[in-house]
């Protein structure tokens, strides 16, 4: 089923580099080397005269340069994918199904029979090798859509594992928010694609469980373009570092230049003392809420509102909150035992501050306000970890992981084009390599 009505996207976002996809620029050579022959079988008029895996079929009179196939597209990934990539990989059909013709193209797309389900579709796969569910069906001349089979099933594949990847981190994580942070582990033109698979995330695990409360956050604007989204961001180390180390100073500056639309969190690991320089930070943020507040400044006051804290401690680095208990997972990195301390920490530091006692309500609620936003490392497996031990994290930020690629992980999104059936004499039969077999999916919809 899909989680949500969608609207197929229009070509104009993917930018398709029509006229190098057309040439076989970006395909397999193999495809192009039987395009070429079957182009010249058509030619010549070639008639099959070899031996049919066909039984009862009078093969005689097949035109095998002009030969019309199906071919099904899909993946097997256990228990199931989050699908994405279906709408730019029709695109590529529109714009470059064909062949040129005396130097110029002719597009053939409308000679097609075109099957898919939607972006964002959840399919699941039980591991049985001959029971695949098809996300695309096409039907057409071989020699007018060969060309595009490599570019369609990677115009898939990295989506799919996205989505899905990042599907399995937010049921992991129980539905808390995740920052998408893999930007700078993809290159830069596939991180529009990388958003939109994370946003076809989002709005599936809200879907799946009837509630709005993961949002879509990103890392840069182009994670947002396909869906209308902006990157979002808070201070960074380089920051730090430009203001002298005083982790500080660069939020209260953080806070009084940049608009409310960008998140309060202080980045609070540069001197790898999580705890002090949460609370130092903590109290400065206060204390500035506060003066403008009795001030009657009360928008500007906001801007000084602490939401979170965000410590990113290297995997090789103990915290020095943290007392050595001789395990690299229990001493190093972000851990639990840290993300307690931490907890601990900001829910009691208003007890330290000398104010009057009009103020220490106002003080509590700010600090117990205060979220802790872990980043450093995170996979499915550490956040379900943190997750069944009752980590207080409020939001989690990830990376590399949501674009893994792991077959013995588990985390393998490939796609597969297979031919299954073959047209003769206005009739389909069924043809296909040993293992594979034309498929159903009841949530195949016609295109075209």
């Amino acid at each position: 089923m899909s989680f949500f009505d969608h609207k197929r996207l229009p070509a104009s976002l993917f930018q398709i580099d029509e006229e190098r996809i057309r040439q076989g620029w970006y395909s397999d050579v193999y495809f192009l080397n039987q395009i070429k022959i079957l182009q010249r079988l058509a030619a010549e008029g070639y008639r099959f005269t070899g031996k049919s895996d066909l039984e009862n079929v009078d093969c005689s009179d097949v035109d095998t340069g002009n030969i019309e196939v199906e071919m099904q597209i899909f993946t097997r990934r256990e228990p199931g994918s989050l699908i994405a990539g279906v709408d730019e990989a029709i695109r590529v059909l529109e714009s470059c199904t064909g062949y040129y013709e005396n130097g110029k193209w002719k597009n053939t797309y409308d000679h097609l029979e075109v099957w898919a389900v939607e972006d964002g579709v959840w399919l699941p796969y039980d591991g049985s090798p001959l029971d695949v569910k098809p996300v695309m069906r096409v039907r057409g001349r071989y020699r007018e859509i060969g060309h595009l089979e490599t570019v369609i099933l990677g115009a898939l594949a990295e989506p799919t594992r996205i989505a899905t990847n990042v599907l399995n981190a937010l049921e992991a994580c129980n539905g808390k928010d995740v920052l998408f942070f893999p930007a700078r582990f993809m290159h830069y033109k596939m991180q529009a694609i990388g958003g939109y698979a994370f946003s076809l995330a989002v709005q599936a695990y809200n879907y799946r469980h009837g509630r709005k409360s993961s949002n879509i956050f990103v890392s840069t604007d182009a994670q947002g373009e396909f869906w209308g989204g902006k990157g979002g961001g808070t201070i960074s180390h380089a920051s730090i570092c430009c203001f002298l180390g005083d982790t500080v100073e660069t939020m209260l500056q953080f806070a009084r230049i940049l608009p409310l639309e960008y998140p309060r969190i202080a980045l609070v690991d540069f001197h790898n003392d999580v705890v002090t320089e949460s609370l130092a930070v903590l109290k400065a943020m206060f204390d500035k809420y506060l003066e403008l507040k009795k001030k009657g400044e009360t928008a500007e006051a906001e801007k000084y509102r602490l939401l979170a804290v965000r410590p990113d401690t290297s995997g090789n680095m103990r915290d020095k909150s943290i007392s050595p208990l001789g395990s690299k997972e229990l001493d190093l990195g972000v851990n639990p035992r840290m993300v307690y301390q931490l907890r601990e920490a900001l829910d009691s530091a208003y007890l330290t501050w000398d104010l009057p006692l009009e103020d220490l309500e106002e003080a509590k609620s700010y600090c117990h306000k205060v979220k802790i936003n872990v980043t450093g490392g995170f996979t499915a497996e550490k956040i379900r970890l943190f997750e069944e031990l009752k980590v207080p994290v409020d939001i989690y930020g990830v990376g590399s992981s949501l674009l893994s690629n792991c077959a013995k992980c588990g985390m393998n999104n490939d796609y597969t084009a297979d031919i299954v059936k073959v047209k003769i004499n206005n009739k389909w039969y069924p043809l296909a390599k040993t293992g594979r077999r034309a498929c159903e999916n009841p949530l195949l919809e016609r295109i075209r």
